[in-house]
């Protein structure tokens, strides 16, 4: 059977100090300067090395007109029940009297 050592806090620290959680190292784009990771294109412009390598305008349209055909398709089979899709549900606060 093996007998077990005592960690004291000095060891123990010692070996958590690796544990610490860093803030992730940001880059500025040259289209938009707006941050984004380094050597990944920019999250905002679609740009990677001063060139587009994504077109986000046209991937935003093709989910906004995705996403109308499905509003649209579930409204067809509500009965045609029309429920504005920018509006957000009403959180109701409980009152404590």
């Amino acid at each position: 059977m093996v007998v077990r050592m005592r960690h004291t806090r000095s060891h123990t620290a010692n070996r958590r100090s690796h544990h610490a959680l860093q803030a992730p190292t940001l880059a500025t784009c040259a289209n938009c300067s707006a941050k984004h990771r380094p050597h990944h294109m920019c999250l905002e412009c679609g740009h990677y090395k001063g060139r587009m390598v994504v077109d986000l305008t046209a991937k935003k349209q093709a989910r906004e007109a995705r996403l109308q055909a499905k509003r649209e398709a579930i409204q067809s089979q509500q009965g045609g029940v029309a429920t504005p899709a920018t509006t957000e549900p009403e959180v109701k606060l409980k009152s404590n009297s």
